[in-house]
């Protein structure tokens, strides 16, 4: 579960913007991020580069941001990645207050293994929680220990940290376990006793017409 007060960051408020000033910040080590919600006007500020990364590696951060001396708990709803150099270049953050709720999605950890001689299918990777800003769970664990082929979880099943509501519809599929899929090696390389391989008798009957003397017209 995330900790604020490990979130703890020092916000720049900036008042320049465009393209050419967000490449200078990230020049310097920093992030640009803009803050908004409760009807508040959005807030651009300009976060430290390396501990942000830190603290956003984990899903649905709560971070404690020092603005000017005041602290504002912002979520961070979205992260803008460079494709290629995945240089992180931009954060949305939502403004929260202790004890306001918010929905997230939360990741689901498969623990223990099956039975032998099954395979797990992973339909749901994650599972939309209701569930208080400060509190976040970092996932949430299914356990598939023994369970035997044709066994299924739904998310109704998966238990829920203390004070999470489910939002994913309940009949949604998390896991299913299966028959294990036995790879096709294909057809054996040898022929049956007396059978002529295929193409064979093709290139034999067309060389013996080639080779017959033509017939009398």
């Amino acid at each position: 579960m995330a900790d604020t007060h490990d979130n703890k960051l020092t916000a720049e408020v900036r008042t320049e913007f465009g393209k050419g000033f967000a490449r200078r910040l990230r020049a310097a080590g920093k992030i640009p991020a803009v803050i908004y919600g409760h009807g508040t006007e959005p807030q651009h500020v300009a976060l430290p580069g390396h501990e942000t990364a830190l603290i956003i590696r984990k899903a649905n951060q709560v971070l404690d941001l020092q603005i000017e001396g005041k602290s504002q708990l912002a979520l961070v709803k979205d992260v803008q990645k460079d494709p290629v150099h995945q240089i992180i270049e931009h954060l949305d953050l939502i403004v929260v207050r202790k004890g306001e709720k918010v929905t997230v999605d939360v990741p689901v950890h498969l623990e223990g293994e099956a039975a032998a001689g099954t395979a797990v299918n992973q339909d749901s990777t994650t599972l939309s929680l209701e569930v208080e800003a400060t509190h976040i769970p970092e996932s949430v664990t299914v356990s598939i220990e023994g369970l035997e082929e044709g066994a299924h979880i739904v998310a109704g099943d998966v238990k829920l940290p203390a004070g999470a509501t489910l939002i994913t519809d309940p009949e949604t599929l998390v896991v299913g376990i299966t028959g294990a899929t036995v790879a096709d090696l294909g057809e054996t390389e040898e022929t049956a006793e007396g059978e002529t391989p295929a193409g064979e008798g093709d290139l034999v009957d067309e060389v013996g017409s080639e080779d017959a003397p033509a017939e009398a017209e």
